[in-house]
């Protein structure tokens, strides 16, 4: 696999872009990239020739992450005022709002099969889990805090949950937090199974493999990216490379490379079975905060694209085969 630079625009947004994700094609529409900045708003853009579709507006602070659900229908915007936003992509009519306490509102992802939102709890130290028939709260999954901390221990405020992932039969859920600790929950018990450790900082992105649902990806400010099995509890590998923190990992649609994004402003491209990275692109001249492959399907899909978004207010799109 290789990187090609498609297309960049500079100023997509008037302030740093946190969030990317793609909303899957529809019989109607091709896949849609999803972007979500500080300035408040989540825009839609064309998946070859980024053009902007739209821009929705609709929170009162920045906008912290995005998820879309399988459907290609309906997506969410998480944001620092608290609140997530649930919208019908083609119309941008709300379909739900689901309001939290203050910080409790970071990373979020539909389950596969669309049936569930986790939203990652932060200072609760929690994931919370809505129904998207109903959008009531039907579980919360708690991560286990240090019993009794004295008051010189810091610890227990490092439980702070900043990213999710479903596994790709939606059987696991992972979160990773402050401390660098991930939890592997069972859903359907709403039982913590087992915590993975290798990180020694802030764990701000995890990714399952598409093609092995026992094999976890996280990237975290210590600068590496771990390869996990989630089922063994065993660390499989770690990769460094980037000068600073990880911000984001994602994984190829055919499982085979993962991308991720930077404080040290680059995208790197990484094989899996070198274990290293075989590729780094220097578009952004700030952050990465998210990296996004574009999910299968649709019609008239020739090439594959991977999305990145960054402190520089700018959204890059590149081609790989």
């Amino acid at each position: 696999m290789k990187l090609a630079g498609l297309k960049s625009i500079e100023n997509a947004h008037e302030d740093s872009v946190w969030a990317a994700t793609w909303v899957p094609a529809t019989d109607d529409r091709p896949a849609l990239l999803l972007t979500g900045s500080l300035d408040e708003t989540v825009k839609l853009w064309r998946a070859d020739e980024l053009d902007l579709v739209r821009t929705n507006t609709g929170h009162s602070l920045g906008v912290a992450a995005v998820a879309a659900h399988p459907s290609g229908i309906i997506a969410a915007s998480s944001s620092l005022d608290s609140f997530v936003r649930v919208f019908d992509v083609d119309t941008n009519a709300t379909i739900a709002v689901l309001e939290a306490p203050p910080s409790e509102v970071w990373g979020m992802q539909f389950e596969p099969k669309g049936t569930i939102l986790a939203v990652a709890g932060g200072s609760s130290a929690s994931v919370k889990l809505w129904d998207t028939a109903s959008w009531r709260l039907i579980s919360t999954l708690s991560i286990p805090r240090p019993e009794a901390p004295k008051p010189s221990d810091k610890t227990s405020s490092k439980k702070f949950v900043l990213s999710v992932a479903w596994s790709p039969n939606g059987k696991r859920l992972a979160c990773g937090s402050m401390d660098g600790t991930i939890c592997i929950f069972d859903v359907d018990r709403s039982k913590l199974l087992h915590q993975l450790e290798g990180h020694n900082m802030p764990v701000r992105s995890l990714v399952f493999s598409p093609v092995d649902p026992r094999v976890l990806f996280s990237g975290s400010d210590d600068g590496h990216v771990n390869m996990h099995d989630a089922e063994g509890k065993t660390l499989v590998g770690s990769m460094s490379g980037h000068t600073s923190w990880v911000l984001s990992v994602d994984a190829s649609p055919d499982g085979g490379a993962i991308a991720t994004g930077s404080s040290d402003r680059t995208v790197r491209l990484w094989d899996l079975k070198m274990r290293a990275a075989i590729q780094t692109m220097s578009n952004h001249n700030d952050q990465v905060w998210s990296v996004a492959f574009r999910p299968p399907g649709g019609t008239g899909v020739r090439a594959g694209r991977l999305a990145s978004v960054s402190d520089d207010k700018s959204v890059s799109l590149y081609d790989y085969s």
